[in-house]
């Protein structure tokens, strides 16, 4: 009876605590919009928002994945890092930033949920990944993929569409700054996929994913600083946007560490796909919250969101089943513990 008190109370807690996350996404999400419009450097925003997020990871990294960390650390690990930092900081954020000033939040915090199928397509080109035709998972990964695209492509166009009070001649003159936002946010997903994919390489030399996202926080930070000094020698004066970068770069840090934390602590308790499964969410409540605030979203844009999402659950029902039908006799807890090196499983965090 107490067991499954325990039980019931733990699922309430990891419910809560996915929810929350997808809230503080979406939030963050919002207020970086915002932020952006004041004219604050998104190169800015990116080097003090992952240092804060390092100064936040850091000391959880030390208290819980200290035995973790290897022994001896190699030539391959140090270049596996710096790409990791490079492109997941760096490009991915740099990408990302350009792409919401462009659109929006809610078209913003969609377009990520294109990555599992990406990612399948990525880790097959590099071997990874077994794509087997005659196998019904096999097959719905690649239709949700293509699903997840056409919504991608849909919501884009939808959202750069004149609407009916747009001074706009024909119904083919698009908002060509939408567009470019939004394609902005696909080449954002297609590096964060590729990240993902290295990222697994990674892990299996560097078990500890808190501590490593911790060191590429910082590395980050310094490799974005340098690109932008080699750029602009000037590049430091920031005095006039000190203010908001600052109370932003806190905000962030704080959001980024206890969202990494949630997700690393419900992924152990539920697995991979229990938490992807919250990521539409966080499109959802950005979405209420923009309109709320005055922002048009069209109904196209929402059709092509729904026909993303629909993608985005045909990939994780194959990937369930498949990972399942490969460990018919063990449990989901325990399955999710002995697939440690699952090309996707770093993506659903």
């Amino acid at each position: 009876m107490a067991s499954n008190k325990g039980e019931v109370i733990e699922e309430i807690a990891v419910v809560m605590g996915l929810v929350s996350v997808q809230f503080l996404y979406a939030g963050n999400a919002i207020l970086l919009s915002i932020i952006l419009k004041t004219g604050v450097e998104p190169s800015s925003l990116i080097i003090c928002s992952t240092f804060a997020t390092f100064l936040v990871l850091s000391p959880l990294a030390i208290l819980f994945e200290r035995r973790k960390w290897p022994s001896k650390i190699t030539y391959k690990l140090v270049i596996q890092l710096v790409l990791l930092s490079f492109g997941g900081v760096t490009v991915f954020q740099s990408l990302f930033m350009k792409g919401v000033h462009l659109t929006s939040p809610a078209v913003a915090t969609a377009m990520p949920n294109l990555a599992p199928g990406l990612i399948f397509f990525i880790a097959c080109a590099f071997g990874l990944e077994r794509m087997d035709i005659g196998c019904k998972y096999s097959r719905a990964k690649i239709a949700g993929t293509m699903l997840c695209v056409l919504g991608a492509v849909l919501m884009s166009l939808m959202q750069s569409a004149p609407n009916d009070h747009s001074n706009t001649k024909t119904p083919t003159d698009f908002n060509k700054q939408t567009i470019l936002g939004c394609t902005y946010l696909i080449a954002a997903v297609f590096v964060l996929s590729s990240q993902v994919v290295l990222q697994a390489f990674t892990l299996r030399d560097f078990s500890a994913p808190i501590s490593m996202c911790s060191i590429t926080s910082l590395l980050g930070s310094m490799l974005t600083a340098l690109v932008e000094v080699v750029q602009d020698a000037n590049y430091w004066d920031w005095n006039y946007h000190l203010q908001d970068l600052l109370g932003y770069s806190i905000v962030a840090g704080g959001i980024s560490g206890m969202c990494v934390s949630v997700n690393a602590w419900a992924m152990k308790k539920r697995g991979p796909v229990v938490v992807s499964i919250f990521n539409p969410l966080g499109t959802v409540i950005s979405a209420a919250i923009s309109i709320s605030l005055g922002e048009s979203l069209a109904a196209g844009s929402l059709a092509g969101m729904l026909v993303m999402f629909s993608g985005l659950y045909l990939v994780l029902w194959a990937k369930r089943n498949e990972s399942n039908a490969k460990t018919p006799n063990v449990d989901h807890h325990a399955a999710d513990e002995t697939i440690v090196f699952d090309i996707e499983k770093p993506l659903l965090t």
